[in-house]
């Protein structure tokens, strides 16, 4: 696996990061070891591990987008005025549905530095004619793509071939050997993401 340096992406002028806020694939909550990792590699910056409506209600099926989005869009307003940061000062992502989720609250008109988008699912393993790519021309962010080669929800060549219409700076770092979970790689995808996050800028 490649570790984008800190030209990978570059700050546009960007104020920098506060903050993160992640949140998890459809069947895993806030405590996913990857997102956990991610906290722990990118101390002191603040991180937040959300669950969504329907985990938190104990429900395993996720809801329709319009209201996951509408949770995104709330928990990542009420991070920034706690700790007393403009909006776009957050990066915002998670892992598969969630990090989907985050991207599409962004394309609708959440402000965000950034978008982390680990184990992005293109479309349904065998389904290779369900794109979820509608709202990719959206996105002026920049985007960090972190995904194994042998994910069933996106193969390298599909999942470059979609992010060519997003219009933001677009990096890709691929696991080798690694599929949707990326499973016992959770070190060294906190690292990668809390190196491209870092390249972002200081605030100031």
């Amino acid at each position: 696996m490649t570790v984008p340096g800190p030209d990978a992406t570059p700050s546009h002028g960007r104020a920098g990061v506060a903050a993160m806020l992640l949140t998890p694939g459809a069947g895993s909550d806030r405590s996913h070891p990857a997102l956990v990792a991610i906290e722990a590699a990118a101390a002191p910056m603040p991180v937040e591990r959300v669950d969504f409506p329907y985990r938190r209600e104990g429900r395993r099926a996720p809801d329709r987008a319009p209201k996951l989005v509408a949770a995104v869009v709330e928990a990542a307003t009420a991070l920034a005025e706690r700790i007393g940061a403009p909006p776009d000062a957050l990066v915002l992502g998670g892992r598969s549905m969630g990090g989907r989720i985050c991207s599409m609250a962004v394309a609708e008109g959440l402000p965000a530095a950034g978008l982390v988008l680990i184990g992005y699912p293109l479309h349904p393993p065998g389904r290779p004619d369900r794109l979820r790519t509608a709202h990719l021309p959206a996105l002026a962010t920049p985007c960090l793509f972190v995904s194994g080669t042998r994910d069933p929800f996106a193969t390298p060549g599909e999942l470059e071939e979609a992010t060519a219409s997003v219009p933001g700076p677009v990096t890709h770092v691929w696991v080798e050997g690694g599929g949707h979970t990326l499973k016992g790689s959770d070190r060294q995808v906190a690292s990668t993401v809390v190196t491209w996050v870092r390249a972002l800028g200081p605030r100031g």
